[in-house]
């Protein structure tokens, strides 16, 4: 699973650097002056994804299970001469209810919000200060059966974990659809409940009875969106992490990727691919996938 994740974000990056290759040779060259617009734009867009399964006098069995997927995705961004400040918060959260589980579990819960301002430096280079915080909304659980009857143990919660990261870089910003930023001085904060932590560390690598864990260290973001075909685009959102101060070879990944097959005005069909690799949350890759035909509604300025 490790090599396949590794392969298909290799090839990701070479598609990225191929698209980039691509020259027009002209024997007159006319440049064209592009005016951006300057001040606030906002642009946003709500989704809800929903699915069922039913089953009577099935032959070969089933279960009658139902869920529901809600994201917002909205983007504030300002743009002032050499200065622009760029603002995403994505809120998503869904549920599923099997017929003969005990309870209803969660299929996605989080909050992300991500903020840049940078100064122009030359050539899509910018002076860069970034904050990115990430937490989820409701209480989350490890479930298990004994003697056939499922239980669950509360495990997490709002703000435990939450992260936060903030550090002055570099940003490489090609275009609106294509974004690298390099800080090498990121700070790292993890926020938990204390009554939740555990020996050696165990609890998303927060020492007992603390609440926070500090870490300073290397950080790599990447946006890039392009579109596959017409009505239909695919967005990748890549994060790398390394603390200089506790095992620096650990490098945390955290990606993201959102295929849009636009069907009409209001409805879309979405598969969304997440994985996320941090030792001290678990020593392995945790992966989720989202696939669903919902309803669709854009509002921008």
């Amino acid at each position: 699973m490790k090599n396949c994740i590794l392969t298909f974000l290799f090839l990701l990056f070479s598609t990225v650097a191929f698209s980039q290759k691509k020259v027009l040779i002209e024997k007159v060259v006319i440049e064209k002056e592009v005016i951006e617009k300057e001040g606030w734009t906002n642009i946003g867009k709500f989704t809800f994804l929903f699915n069922q399964s039913a089953f009577s006098n099935w032959a070969s069995g089933g279960d009658n299970a139902i869920a529901g997927n809600a994201t917002v995705n909205y983007t504030l961004n300002y743009k002032k001469e050499k200065v622009i400040w760029s603002n995403k918060l994505i809120a998503t959260y869904g549920l599923t209810k099997n017929e003969n589980a005990e309870f209803s579990k969660k299929t996605n819960d989080g909050l992300m919000v991500n903020s840049m301002i940078a100064y122009d430096a030359d050539n899509y280079w910018f002076y860069s200060f970034f904050l990115n915080f990430k937490t989820q909304f409701t209480k989350g659980y490890k479930y298990k059966k004994e003697d056939g009857i499922e239980t669950r143990n509360l495990y997490t919660n709002f703000m435990s974990p939450g992260y936060f990261l903030v550090g002055p870089g570099m940003l490489w910003d090609k275009s609106e659809d294509l974004k690298i930023n390099l800080a090498p001085a990121t700070s790292k904060f993890v926020f938990v409940n204390s009554n939740f932590t555990l020996p050696n560390k165990a609890y998303f690598g927060v020492e007992e009875g603390k609440h926070l864990r500090y870490e300073i260290g290397f950080s790599a973001s990447l946006f890039y969106k392009f579109t596959i075909m017409e009505n239909m685009t695919m967005e990748n959102v890549l994060a790398f992490f390394s603390n200089y101060i506790d095992n620096p070879q650990n490098i945390d990944m955290n990606y993201l990727m959102d295929i849009n097959m636009k069907v009409n005005k209001f409805f879309t069909a979405n598969f969304i691919f997440h994985t996320v690799y941090d030792n001290n949350a678990y020593s392995g890759f945790q992966i989720r996938e989202v696939i669903g035909i919902g309803f669709n509604y854009n509002f921008e300025h």
